[in-house]
């Protein structure tokens, strides 16, 4: 893998345990000489992990929406910014570019931007690693919602095992670059069991 999108939160969190792994995570790929791709915002998780890997002189290249490309918001001491004119076209672009994913813990946008990829794996448009980093088990609440839409019938498990999810940063590193597309439907059993 020469480049890994990051999808992550521009808020910190509560806990320092966050901000921490954002940047042993952005330490870790920098000496594996891989570079970022990630939201271009200079708070944050988005900013810790940005700023730990420009330490370590690792490329971190940002796509922002025009919309948000504020001075107070965009990171402007990064390798390179793109800029596009919507989320959407951000998204795209970030796809193009990068190996594999890696979401971090974030609010709404993460999670949107982590579920379109895992969507796009589903329906193998995308057959790249989609990780998430489980600091402090935050996703454990919806792996737990992962595994109740296969116990329910709504996700194959083939698709719920796209999600590779650990703790420590050197083992999820190793599940990406293990990683083996499932070669299943994209559909789920559409007649319900009587």
């Amino acid at each position: 893998m020469k480049k890994i999108a990051i999808f992550c939160g521009a808020s910190i969190g509560f806990k320092s345990i966050y901000a921490e792994q954002a940047r042993a995570l952005g330490a870790f790929l920098s000496k594996k000489n891989i570079g970022i791709i990630f939201g271009g915002g200079k708070f944050g998780m988005m900013g810790a992990i940005a700023d730990a890997m420009l330490e370590a002189k690792a490329e971190v290249i940002g796509v922002i929406p025009d919309f948000l490309k504020l001075e107070e918001i965009e990171h402007t001491g990064i390798t390179k910014m793109i800029t596009t004119e919507n989320m959407s076209d951000r998204k795209m672009i970030i796809s193009k570019m990068v190996d594999g994913y890696i979401a971090l813990p974030g609010g709404f946008g993460t999670l949107d931007e982590v579920m379109e990829v895992l969507t796009l794996g589903q329906l193998h448009i995308e057959q790249k690693p989609i990780a998430f980093l489980n600091t402090n088990g935050f996703f454990n609440p919806l792996i737990a919602q992962f595994d109740l839409m296969v116990q329910e019938g709504f996700l194959k498990k083939e698709n719920r095992d796209m999600v590779l999810i650990q703790e420590d940063i050197e083992m999820l590193y190793k599940m990406m670059e293990d990683y083996q597309h499932p070669k299943v439907s994209k559909l789920v059993n559409t007649v319900a069991s009587k």
